[in-house]
């Protein structure tokens, strides 16, 4: 009998303070052991699927009750919904579009660090015999960043749902997780115009009437020394932006007909926020703008969805993003 047929999953396992099940999963049974066999490619978590004969998506997924056939296969049930949350947060996902670094914390107390070098202390002049070699000044934040705890109740009963087969609930999950990337963006979005705490906005860059490619420049040349990689904008804004003459150039053009990537002439990737304020575009170099505070992943009621008390059982992700460079975003304001 192979390893995974024989663990016993039981509520503790979700106890395991910065771990998921399929975290525990793993250790007690690691895919490596399955290389070359029928099993290869499957986690931990999608071999205990397979071992209670749980099909999750298809033609012929099962009913949402066939996880609770015994108290192994129950147990499961909370790690499918964090599962199913996170499939729909990374398909609405664009925070790693933005993001430099990612940082995971046990805690809900973080203090990011930076570097603020004087204008002189930016060039690397030639260093004379003898002389002092500049120096750049890594520090804590003053500040801790701001943790935002973001989530939805699933508001359902079990008499409900065990007779909904599973790809539905699946992507009814999804669209949760969905909802909960777009209000992650709003966080990121304000985090960029308004900084995280530590006296560090966006500098703001004024144009009026219409946004035209003149703008365009002038937001790349503010950025620099950093490369305007990636800009933001809202949807009336967006619509400007691609109907723009110049975005017929060969290689946005043909980018956008081919892929559904937007990108600028400039070659900046383009990132539709609907949230954003309608007379704001940002610029900003993703290699070093923000950082994204993680505490935990993706959280549920273990306890109410392993005993079947879906109704207000609550799923939650905590994040939180830090600005590790001010100078790398830029906010434009037309009028």
């Amino acid at each position: 009998m192979a390893k995974f047929e024989t663990i016993k999953i039981e509520k503790g396992m979700y106890a395991n303070k910065g771990k998921s099940l399929t975290d525990i999963l793993e250790e007690l049974d690691p895919s490596e052991n399955y290389k070359g066999t029928a099993l290869e490619g499957l986690d931990a978590f999608q071999r205990q699927l397979k071992r209670f004969d749980i099909k999750v998506s298809g033609k012929s997924s099962d009913r949402v009750e066939k996880f609770f056939d015994n108290s192994d296969s129950a147990a499961l049930f909370p790690e499918y919904v964090s599962r199913a949350v996170a499939v729909g947060m990374e398909r609405s996902d664009v925070i790693p579009d933005i993001v430099a670094a990612t940082t995971r914390i046990d805690g809900m107390d973080y203090r990011s660090i930076t570097s603020d070098p004087s204008d002189d202390k930016t060039t690397f002049d030639i260093v004379k015999e003898t002389a002092t070699i500049p120096e750049t000044v890594i520090k804590t934040q003053g500040s801790l960043i701001s943790l935002n705890k973001r989530g939805r109740i699933l508001s359902a009963s079990y008499e409900a749902l065990r007779f909904q087969r599973l790809d539905l609930f699946t992507v009814m999950l999804s669209q949760i997780g969905m909802q909960i990337a777009r209000e992650q963006l709003k966080d990121a979005v304000s985090v960029i115009l308004n900084g995280d705490g530590n006296k560090n906005p966006a500098e703001v860059i004024s144009a009026t009437g219409d946004i035209d490619y003149t703008d365009l420049v002038s937001l790349w040349a503010g950025l620099a020394p950093h490369e305007l990689n990636t800009i933001l904008a809202p949807t009336a804004l967006m619509q400007k932006l691609l109907a723009l003459p110049e975005m017929r150039d060969a290689s946005a053009g043909l980018t956008f007909h081919g892929t559904g990537s937007m990108i600028t002439p400039l070659g900046a990737k383009l990132i539709h926020v609907p949230s954003m304020d309608a007379n704001t575009i940002i610029g900003l170099d993703k290699n070093c703008s923000l950082e994204l505070v993680e505490s935990g992943g993706v959280i549920t009621d273990y306890d109410k969805l392993i005993d079947r008390q879906l109704e207000r059982a609550a799923i939650s992700i905590t994040t939180g993003f830090g600005k590790i460079c001010a100078s790398a975003s830029k906010a434009m304001k037309l009028s």
